[in-house]
């Protein structure tokens, strides 16, 4: 590293903007393609799902000072639509920049994961206009580690959080669906982001800045499938007793 040092910026957890999209399914369909079910015998087990499911595809941005969102993907004339390049420059123009001038973000970071729509040279171009070399992305000044999803606060608390909730009147359409996904979002505290954002840093922390190489050092990727599960049973007693 030659003369480079390594400085870790203080409660650098703190100032991570992290976003990503997901999918809530108007039958509560959850993907469980990492589902596993043991057995001697085989167990026969089939999981059915609708050809063609209404969903909702949303977007959030979380840091431990709020969440920014959400964010519905929608085109011109009002309907669900998936994400694309487009569609993420879109959010990013019209909805994210605006939102984001309505917090005091100085020096804040920006998180994504490696997915197309968001590592398009457009794309960083649009984010480093605002962010400079505060971007963790794949592609961006500072690289997000791939297949790490599970590192950021949106998968291991948010989504799961939002969806054990909003279908407990079991909408039939998508629009109180969305109606309910507002609602619940709107209604986490910021004592609750405060501790998941805590809690996530506290036997080892997750992520370091080398400041001088621009590059995030993230230890939760050599956690062991124990530390792991440990630390989630801490966010979820976080949210749980708040």
């Amino acid at each position: 590293m030659g003369q480079n040092k390594n400085a870790v910026v203080p409660y650098f957890h703190k100032r991570i903007l992290f976003s990503d999209e997901a999918h809530f399914w108007l039958n509560g369909y959850v993907n469980k393609q990492n589902c596993r079910i043991w057995s001697e015998a085989n167990p026969q087990v089939y999981v059915e799902t609708p050809l063609h499911p209404e969903k909702l595809t949303v977007w959030c941005a979380l840091w431990a000072g709020g969440i920014i969102g959400p964010y519905f993907f929608k085109n011109d004339e009002g309907h669900n639509v998936p994400v694309n390049g487009d569609r993420y420059r879109a959010l990013i123009t019209n909805f994210f920049i605006p939102e984001l001038n309505n917090h005091d973000v100085q020096e804040l970071w920006f998180q994504q994961d490696g997915a197309t729509c968001h590592t398009a040279r457009a794309t960083i171009d649009l984010l480093k206009d605002t962010f400079g070399d505060r971007l963790i992305s794949r592609f961006g000044p500072v690289n997000w580690p791939p297949r790490s999803c599970d590192l950021t606060p949106l998968y291991y608390f948010l989504w799961g959080y939002v969806k054990s909730l909003v279908y407990a009147d079991k909408p039939q359409t998508l629009d109180p669906l969305e109606d309910n996904i507002r609602r619940v979002i709107v209604d986490i505290r910021p004592q609750m982001l405060e501790k998941v954002i805590e809690n996530c840093t506290t036997s080892e922390p997750a992520v370091a800045v080398l400041c001088q190489k621009s590059y995030l050092k993230c230890n939760t990727t050599r956690l062991s499938f124990e530390k792991k599960i440990h630390v989630n049973r801490i966010i979820h007693r976080c949210f749980i007793a708040i």
